[in-house]
């Protein structure tokens, strides 16, 4: 009996010994190329990026307004509102969302302190700041911290993003690094990159939007 014990177990050990998945069990030598250019550079001046955001929007479907000031940001919300029937809005708040949301005669639901979902869900569009715009892929950057928690940009079917010239990056590293200097201290519960209203192709290749999410995505730049 002790042989068999000892031939079982040698035979576990040379297994052992042996590796099973080399894919697994190798490690790879540190990359020492450039990383490959996936994205198209993000713009060198204000005017190249604000070109490739309205680029990008257009193909991803998101409607993108320039505006000279936080009037006219509140004139196209106005106009917006009264295109589509808003009865009601989500807010939150935070300076430029206040002064652009001022003349909006529609009720309005602030997402400070406590909420009922249901009720924020009834809305017709949530219109919230944002942390940075990427030109390099037309998205919108945002947290809890910038955008009035994690609910108002996604429950209302119309979500509205507003940002100041500033905001507008020219690529996706330096998002990432505004992030990091911003929150390292304490980051966020939630952080998220848009890209378009909310879409789905899975059924037959047929694209739906506003499949998990807002199935419209308005971006208003202001200055």
């Amino acid at each position: 009996m002790s042989d068999h014990r000892e031939a079982i177990l040698g035979r576990v050990r040379e297994a052992l010994r042996r590796p099973t998945d080399p894919h697994v069990r190798s490690t790879s030598a540190p990359a020492t190329s450039e990383p490959r250019a996936w994205l198209p550079a993000g713009g060198d001046t204000h005017d190249d990026r604000v070109a490739l955001f309205a680029e990008w929007s257009d193909k991803l479907k998101t409607s993108f307004i320039t505006v000279a000031d936080e009037s006219q940001a509140a004139g196209e919300l106005a106009r917006i509102a009264a295109e589509e029937g808003w009865t009601s809005v989500g807010v939150h708040t935070d300076p430029l969302v206040q002064a652009c949301t001022g003349q909006l005669t529609v009720s309005q639901l602030s997402t400070d302190g406590g909420y009922d979902p249901a009720e924020l869900e009834k809305c017709d569009a949530g219109i919230t700041a944002c942390d940075a715009l990427v030109a390099q892929t037309g998205s919108v950057v945002l947290t809890t911290a910038s955008a009035g928690g994690r609910a108002l940009s996604v429950l209302p079917p119309h979500h509205v993003a507003i940002a100041r010239r500033d905001q507008l990056l020219p690529d996706l590293p330096s998002a990432y690094e505004l992030l990091r200097q911003r929150y390292a201290a304490a980051w966020p519960s939630f952080m998220t990159i848009i890209s378009g209203p909310s879409r789905t192709g899975d059924i037959e290749r047929i694209l739906v939007l506003g499949a998990h999410g807002p199935k419209k995505l308005t971006v208003i730049l202001v200055g």
